[in-house]
């Protein structure tokens, strides 16, 4: 089953993984041009995914309810605030997502030291839900 990985390791994908599980986070957003720098397919409804922790543990099954590939700048507040991350409006969203996509980290995956978004980058938007938490009760 192909991995799901929300961010890099670290605490921002503990809090992913944590929206995620308490059924706070039912959206996330991809750039197109890193599945293709990976050559990996888009997702497809219907799909499932393991999703996994910065241990890189599995924690959850999920099932791709929706995908759509648009511009940034077509990204509706509704998928914002299904994203989980209590932003309260795009501009607010689309700041926080841009850190990530200019980091060093990003950079480098993509083998593009000057890479940056604007409001033509196609973004994939996908919804899923929950299907089985795997994530140990302490």
């Amino acid at each position: 089953m192909p991995r799901a990985e929300f961010a890099f390791p670290g605490p921002l994908r503990d809090q992913l993984v944590a929206a995620m599980l308490n059924g706070s986070k039912t959206s996330t957003t991809g750039l197109l041009v890193d599945y293709e720098h990976e050559g990996e397919p888009l997702p497809k409804v219907g799909s499932h995914s393991v999703v996994i922790d910065s241990d890189d543990r599995p924690v959850a099954v999920i099932e791709v309810t929706y995908v759509r590939v648009v511009p940034l700048a077509q990204v509706d507040l509704a998928h914002v605030v299904d994203e989980g991350e209590g932003d309260t409006s795009v501009a607010e969203w689309r700041a926080g997502h841009e850190r990530s996509w200019h980091s060093e980290e990003m950079r480098a995956g993509l083998e593009d030291p000057e890479f940056a978004v604007d409001d033509t980058t196609l973004a994939v938007l996908e919804r899923f839900r929950l299907i089985t938490d795997l994530h140990p009760v302490d």
